[in-house]
Parts: C-alpha cells; structure tokens; sequence
C-alpha cells in the first residue's frame, strides 16, 4: 500500500519527495480541495414572505383595500403608505447574515509551499492534500493539519486553538507513533496544526487532514451543528403576540358579523372590525422589544462594547455565571519579565521600577540568549526588559553560532563573538536542562528546583539561565561540551489586567458566579485566579471532565471555579452543563478554540483587539477594547433594559384596554362609531415612540448591581404584571366610556364627539405612562426622575394634537369637528382624573406593603 494512505501510524521517513503532480491531483479530486464550507443563509424571497406573515401588516393592508373600495383613497393611500414603510424597514434589518465559517475560511493559508516530486512547489492553499510535504519556515501560516518529519528549533504559535500565548515548540513524529494520542498544546509535540503560525525555526511536515477534517475544520462543523438559542423575551413576545393575534382574529370577525348584519355596510363592517383587530393586537410588543434592544446596543457600544446580537442584550442582564478564558481576557496576552532569582542574591520581583542591581548579568545574559529580532513572546519580554532597564548591550558583538532547542535538550544557546578573539555563550531554557548544562551538584539542583517550583506556583513560567565563555574562540559542537556556569532563573508572567480584579468584585456583589476555563496548566491557572479575586473553589482539569458522563459533569460543576487544560470540545460541554443545571451563561474568549462556547452559551463575549474573526463571529457582544470592566457595564445596562422593557410592556396591556373598549362600546351601544383604521393609525404613531423612546431612556433603578439576577424561568408576562395592567386600562375606559355616554345623550355631533374623546384618549395616555413610569413611587418622584425624552415626547404630542386642531384637511381626514377651550379642557381633565384615581391605588398598595 502507498505509504501516503496510512495517515495514522508514521513510520520514520527514508526518502524525501512528496507527492507527485499525478497523486496530488487524484487526491484533490477524490477527498476536495481545502476548504471549509460556506455558511447557508435565508434568502431575500424568505425574508420577504416572512414579513408578509406579520398580522398588523395584513390589517393595514386590509384596511386599504377597503378604503379604496369605499373610494376613500386618501386614507387608503395613508395606510398603504404605513404598510409599505414597514415591510421596508424589516427586510433590510431582517437581510443580515452571519459569516462565521467565511471567517474560519479566512484563516487558511492563502499560499502554501510543498514538495512534490521532490521539488519545492509554492500552490493555493485550497490546493494542499493529504500527504503533501510543507515546507515550513518563521512567518509561514500553517495551511493544514501536519506531522512532523524534520524540526529544526520550531515553534508554533497555537493561541487559536489553545488559547496560550506563549509559542509551543515541535519535535519530529517517533516511528509507530499513534498521532490520535496528541492533542494541541504543550511543547515537544509532534504535531502543527492548519490556520497556527511558524514563530521560529524550520522544518518539514506531511499533511495529515485538510479542510473540514482538520482541528480547526472540527470547529467550524461544531459552530454550524449549533443552534443559536432563542432568547427567552423574544419567545414570550412572539407566544402573547400569537394568543392576541388569534383573539383578535375571533372578535374582528365576530364584529364584522354582528355590524353587517345589524346596520346592513358590510364594507363598513369589514373597516369596523380592522378597527377592532387593530385595537387589540399589541403589534407594540415586538417593536418596543426591538428598540429597546436597538437602542441598548447603541448604549452599550458607548462604554466599549459592540452588540453582535440585540436580543442577547437583555439575556445579559440575567447572567448567573460568567465563564472567562485566561490569557487575552482576564491576563493582557503578552509575557513581562516578573521576577529574577540568582543563587546568591535571591529573588527580585519587578513591579513598576523596582531595583535590579546586583541582578545585570541575569538580565543581561537572558537577552543575549535570545533572538535579535524576537518573535517569541518571551524573548521579546526579554529584550524589552534588558533594553529598558539596561540599555544597549555590547553593539560590537556579533552573533557567530546559534545552537537551537532539541528533543534531548531544551535549552538553546547563543554565540557571541566580543571582536576580541574571546567569545561568550548565553544559554537559557527549561531549569532542569540549564542544570544539565551547568552540571550542579545535587544540593545545588534542589535549591534550583525549589526556586522554579515557588515561581510557578505562582503562575511564573520559569526560565534557567546560564553562562560560558571559550578560551582563543573556540566553539565547541554541542552546547553540552562548554563549561556553563549557573547565572539563575527569570520569571515571566502574562499580566492581569488592572481592571479585571474590580470587575470581578462586582459581578460578585451583583449575585453573579464567575469561572475561568483556559487551557493553561492548573497551577498558572489557580495562580491567575487568586489574583484576579475569583473565590476559593475546585480545579478541575480536561482529562478530568472526559471522563465524567454529563451528569456527573453537571453535579460537579458548583463548586468548581477553575476549569484548566481545557480542549474546545470540553469548554462546549462545560458551557452546555450549566445551561442543563439551569444557569444564564455568559462566556468570554478570543481563539478559534473559544468559537463553539461562544457560539452556545447564552451570551458570547469575544475579545475585540486580540480576538480572531471566529470568535468575534460566533459572539454575541465583543470587547471592543479587550476592556474586562466593560462586561459590568454591560450587565448593568442590560438589568435597566430588562426593568425599563417591564415598565414599557405593562403600558402596552393598559392602553390597549382603552382603545379596543372604545372601538367595540359604540357597536354594543348602538353609539355612532369613534375610531376607524385611520384614527387607530395615529393613536399608533403616538403610543409607539411613546413606549419604545420614553420607557427606553428611563434612568435605571437604585442598587441595580446589587440585587441577585432575576430567575432564569421569570416571565416577561408575569400574571401579577398583567392584572394590574388591565385594571389600569378598565379604569382608563370607565373615564372615557362616561365621557362618551355623557356627549352623546347632550347631543353632541358625532365629529365634535369624535375629536373629544380621542383628545381625550390622548390624555389618558400621558396619564399612563407617568404612573407606570415607577409603579412603587409617587408622581412626584415620576416628575422629578431626569427623562429628557419625555419632555420630546410630551412636547411632540402636542404640536400634533395642535396641527390636528387646526388643520381643516386633516380633521376632514379623520372625522372630527374643531373643538372650543372647554372641550380642550375636559380632554385634559380626564387624564387629570384617571391620574389621580391610580395614584390614590398605588398610595394604597405602599401603605398596605408597610
């Protein structure tokens, strides 16, 4: 058998040629180019055809066609014109799409250089095959998943797929070695992986998958299997709108019915009963939630935060848990120079200009150990931290041999020739390799080890240093063949952002659990966590979490705290744990390996300097600024939205009682009719920005991060909520219902009664919004709270109300009769009244809670 169909078990390489043009070719026809595949979306026509489902869009439609019947084509022409505006504004909202495997596509190699007939070939990377030899040197991005075949001093920066930010390095792939027992991550592994980046060194790998089977293309199916979960406010609202919609439907049919048949105008009966379904179908709701969520992404996005995703807005300010990944979320993803140890001397920890005298030549020695043009976070540590506290060091040298990491040793050494005739080595690496080369006794080597075991107990990675010098130039050919001499250790550290510990205390005092998952070790992770503030809790480790089943997993997970050596698949089953034991999970990251958690968790939260595409993609809210702090903002606006959105909702049942009470009360009565499709249009145009603007820009509640998050099965449409609300709105039609009997028995032309009574509605509005402004407070607090908005909105009902009265045209339009200061006046005072009658209620209910 071809030994290119055996992707397995590897046996060590005899020859070096790489496919032929022939095989490759077959190949790519056999198994597909390397590529992901495309994400499908809705098309126009669906969205279209989903517009034309919503009810209040038929109703308008309706009301149209039956205007143009009646050859009223000015008010058909209005409510087409409603109509047509609406279906305008949802299609280009609704024609958003995601992109989150175009993303994934992204992040292949555009280019990629491969052997073949044993010739350096540079192709596409959609071009590269299993099998393929790539050629890999510093800079290269890795077009596919790969074994490797020769290393020489390699690494590989895999953050996306692991999240670290320190380069891991690669060794050579052993004969028989089984390449299903390696996972990403950790140094000394055989294999590099599609989408990561050749920081240093050279080599040569065979390509083991490509496209979806690669670890990357793994993710990508993960993301596409994943449904993005419905928010809990947008399945109550779509289910009351439903059950109204359907009510609706019952009466306005009934109505049509009973006026056909009574007064003999079924066209009439067709506008009455519109005017009836128009009345009862709070088409508000999903407006107002749409808004309101609207509006909070642009509140939000002034404190740092870009809303992928409204709807999840409101989720966030029900977070119970909030799941954080270490390195770029709550450490700044680059490595600092923490600590210095010598064997005489001790330790030194650099916190802001902290001394160093006495520890130059650690310092010194660890840079001139590392490239000249680092692309290894910790050499650029390094070289950052010697040039800063240091200076320029020893311009006259030049670099005369470098001896590179290996299986056997690592460490790495730098020669450098002083233009003396005398050459100095800088050695540097793991602490018991630089033991290795200094030759310690034992007393020495365990007073070593203790020193790195304390530096990582802190969550210091640890570097030993060491020194040699030759005598007359001479290089020896191994780095174990000169006489180093220990220099000591240096501790580097990812630092934690300044903010994170502040943020942390307050999702703490606001009820919120906060757990980090990373795929660092359990000690750096543990270390992180004492840092950051995040409470005394369990380790748990990935190895640990496969072997539990997800009940176990879902019983364990309370008391744990810090999820370490964690694999993408195992962060999706911790994210889908909690959601099982009934958690609102908020998870933040920045690697492609974050991308499914994201994806699944109630609200995804990805970095926005640091983060890849994918994990931006696949967020719900991203980071503009990497800015940890800025998700307690975030919550805080999304806990006013969710209180405001309550205050607004409740306003929606209450007017709505009014309105439908005075467009059936006239057919039940025998009363001429009040409001047709048109007026009910208007009162439309004034309640909506009402209760999408004036609710929205209320101010939030005191001790809003104070209060635990709200239960996760909590209705939006809560029973309590409800009855009040339609109380309200019963007492609100009881006012206007006696206005209404009481004009007409006086006389009153039924125009001239008309205008009255929807002045007087218009009144009872404002009446409403101030009480369920703040339900538990007086007027007078509701009058004092800032609310700019409401004096816009208050002052725009009245240049309406104004151009109304004195437009002959539009009062002809909506069949009413001008109206004297008296008539004005009692519109006002029946607002005034039904004021007055439910502050005395709410006066009751306080004294009744006291």
């Amino acid at each position: 058998m071809d030994p290119a169909e055996q992707p397995t078990i590897f046996p060590a390489p005899r020859t070096i040629q790489g496919l032929t043009e022939q095989q490759a070719a077959a190949r790519l026809r056999d198994e597909g180019p390397n590529l992901l595949p495309a994400p499908a979306g809705r098309s126009q026509i669906r969205i279209i055809v989903d517009v034309f489902r919503e009810p209040m869009l038929a109703l308008l439609l309706a009301g149209g066609i039956a205007y143009m019947l009646l050859g009223s084509v000015t008010e058909a022409l209005v409510l087409i014109c409603f109509a047509g505006f609406s279906i305008v504004i949802t299609i280009v909202q609704e024609s958003r799409t995601e992109r989150v495997l175009q993303s994934l596509r992204d992040l292949a190699a555009p280019r990629a250089l491969v052997l073949r007939d044993g010739r350096p070939v540079r192709i596409p990377g959609r071009d590269v095959v299993r099998s393929d030899l790539l050629v890999l040197e510093r800079g290269d991005r890795v077009a596919a998943d790969a074994a490797m075949v020769e290393a020489n001093d390699i690494t590989a920066d895999e953050s996306l797929l692991t999240g670290e930010a320190v380069p891991v390095t690669k060794r050579p792939l052993a004969a028989g070695e089984d390449i299903h027992s390696v996972i990403p991550g950790g140094d000394g592994q055989p294999l590099i992986y599609s989408g990561t980046m050749i920081t240093r060194g050279q080599g040569l790998a065979e390509v083991i998958a490509t496209g979806p089977q690669t670890q990357i293309g793994r993710i990508g199916q993960s993301l596409t299997m994943l449904e993005m979960e419905a928010p809990a406010l947008r399945r109550q609202t779509l289910r009351i709108v439903q059950l109204s919609a359907v009510g609706a439907a019952i009466i306005t049919v009934a109505v049509v019915f009973l006026y056909g048949t009574l007064r003999g105008s079924w066209l009439e009966a067709v506008l009455a009963g519109i005017a009836i379904g128009m009345s009862l179908l709070p088409e508000e709701f999903p407006v107002v939630l749409t808004i309101f969520l609207a509006m909070g992404a642009w509140r939000i996005s002034r404190v740092g935060v870009l809303t992928r995703r409204a709807a999840a807005i409101e989720t966030l300010g029900a977070a119970t848990i909030l799941c954080a990944d270490k390195t770029g979320t709550l450490t700044q993803n680059r490595m600092t120079v923490a600590e210095l140890w010598q064997p005489v001397g001790g330790s030194r920890v650099l916190a802001g200009d902290a001394p160093i005298e006495g520890f130059e030549t650690l310092l010194e020695t660890g840079a001139l150990a590392s490239a000249a043009v680092p692309s290894d976070p910790m050499e650029a540590a390094l070289q950052d931290t010697s040039a800063s506290r240091l200076g320029a060091l020893h311009r006259g040298w030049r670099l005369a041999r470098t001896f590179g990491l290996s299986p056997e040793l690592l460490a790495m050494s730098n020669v450098w020739d002083r233009g003396d005739g005398k050459r100095v080595i800088a050695a540097k690496g793991a602490p018991e390799a630089i033991a290795d080369l200094c030759r310690l006794s034992p007393d020495a080597r365990r007073v070593l080890d203790g020193a790195a075991r304390d530096m990582a107990a802190r969550g210091i990675r640890v570097l030993g240093v060491a020194k040699a010098r030759t005598a007359g130039g001479q290089i020896e050919e191994r780095q174990q063949d000169h006489d180093f001499e220990l220099c000591g250790l240096i501790g580097l550290a990812d630092p934690l952002r300044a903010d994170v510990p502040a943020a942390i205390a307050q999702c703490r005092s606001a009820g919120i659990r906060v757990m980090m998952i990373t795929g660092d070790h359990a000690v750096t992770a543990r270390a992180i966590a004492a840092q950051a503030g995040i409470g005394d809790g369990d380790v748990l480790i990935g190895a640990q979490i496969d072997a539990m089943s997800d009940d176990e997993l879902v019983r364990r997970l309370p008391t744990v705290t810090v999820c370490a050596r964690t694999m993408p698949t195992q962060k999706l089953r911790i994210v889908n744990a909690l959601k099982a034991a009934g958690e609102i999970v908020a998870m933040t990251g920045d690697g492609v390996n974050d991308a499914p958690a994201l994806k699944a968790a109630h609200i995804g939260i990805a970095m926005g300097k640091r983060g890849t595409d994918v994990a931006r993609e696949a967020a719900s809210i991203v980071l503009v600024d990497d800015d940890f702090g800025a998700i307690v903002a975030a919550i805080r606006l999304g806990r006013r939205i969710y209180d405001n959105l309550r205050k607004a909702m409740g306003f929606i049942f209450s007017v709505h009682v009014p309105i439908a009470g005075l467009a059936v009360l006239p057919l039940v009565a025998g009363l001429p009719v009040m409001f047709g499709p048109i007026q009910i249009a208007l009162l439309e145009m004034i309640i909506d920005p009402v209760c999408a603007l004036f609710f929205e820009a209320e101010p939030e509640e005191p001790g809003i991060m104070e209060r635990h998050p709200r239960p996760s099965r909590e209705p939006l449409f809560s029973v309590p909520m409800i009855v009040r609300s339609v109380a309200q709105g019963i007492v609100a039609f009881l006012c206007l219902a006696a206005l209404l009997i009481g004009t007409t028995k006086q006389g009153m032309p039924a125009p001239e009664t008309r205008a009255l009574i929807f002045f007087a509605l218009v009144s009872t509005v404002v009446a409403l919004v101030l009480v369920n402004r703040a339900f538990s407070r007086s007027i007078v607090d509701a009058l004092l709270r800032g609310n700019a908005v409401f004096r816009y909105v208050l002052g725009g009902i009245v240049i309406v109300g104004a151009v109304v009265l004195a437009s002959p045209f539009i009062q002809n339009l909506l069949q009413f009769a001008p109206l004297d200061a008296a008539e004005i006046g009692l519109a006002l005072m029946t607002g005034a009244v039904l004021l007055i009658a439910l502050e005395w209620t709410k006066l009751r209910g306080r004294r009744h809670a006291d």
